[in-house]
């Protein structure tokens, strides 16, 4: 799903102030409630793994792209290219589950119900459960648009647009070569629009209850661009 073409271009995209302000939200709820064990879910090339390390927390980065978690072992990063319903399989249990930058908005709605039971799976009893969803404001609004990218040997074009409650962002990149010769990759992402009420509902039916909602404000102060759920899982 264009994952491994995002982790090539992800550097290129300027996004390290959100990146850093919403870092910093998580982080600070995990050391004012002095959690440790966490599993960072689509842990990307690590940055927020990396802040836990030096935080010293213990910490396991997961995700689905291989050129995501190459990026994170060349980091020396504890990360691994699973599933969580591979990872259920497995005897670790985790005290808090982090899933960061939008991760659930990744996931079909259809799909999303079986996920959170998996992330539930995963946790032992009274952990919780801390991930954040773009609202419509940050679909509609700052998400869709169109960016072109030019350095000295490559080329990357994104266009982004939401329609149907889908955001699709279209992908291409231009790197040079050998002389004058370019070598050209395109994929696709598709993120969707979850309401409050419907993730509110689903996190009750897996066995989470839902300690708070906070809007979080990237872009402006009049609207906010994300909803940050922090859960407990109920047993």
């Amino acid at each position: 799903m264009g994952l491994d073409l995002y982790a090539k271009i992800e550097p290129y995209l300027d996004f390290e102030e959100e990146i850093y302000s919403l870092h910093k939200e998580f982080l600070k709820f995990i050391m004012v409630n002095e959690l440790d064990n966490i599993i960072d879910i689509g842990c990307g090339q690590g940055y927020f793994l990396n802040n836990l390390e030096i935080n010293k927390k213990r910490a396991f980065g997961i995700d689905l792209s291989l050129e995501q978690i190459k990026i994170c072992q060349e980091k020396g990063l504890n990360a691994k290219a699973i599933s969580l319903e591979d990872l259920e399989k497995l005897e670790e249990r985790f005290d808090c589950a982090t899933a960061i930058f939008d991760v659930l908005n990744y996931i079909p709605k259809l799909e999303l119900e079986k996920f959170i039971l998996q992330v539930a799976k995963v946790l032992s009893s009274n952990a919780y459960f801390i991930f954040d969803v773009n609202t419509y404001f940050g679909f509609d609004e700052v998400a869709q648009g169109t960016i072109n990218i030019d350095i000295e040997d490559k080329f990357i074009a994104i266009d982004a647009f939401f329609e149907n409650n889908k955001l699709q962002t279209n992908i291409t990149l231009f790197e040079k070569e050998k002389g004058e010769k370019y070598t050209k990759e395109q994929d696709s992402i598709i993120q969707e629009y979850h309401k409050k009420e419907f993730l509110e509902k689903i996190l009750e039916n897996s066995g989470f209850k839902i300690l708070e909602v906070k809007e979080f404000f990237l872009h402006t102060n009049e609207s906010a661009d994300k909803l940050i759920f922090i859960c407990k899982k109920a047993v």
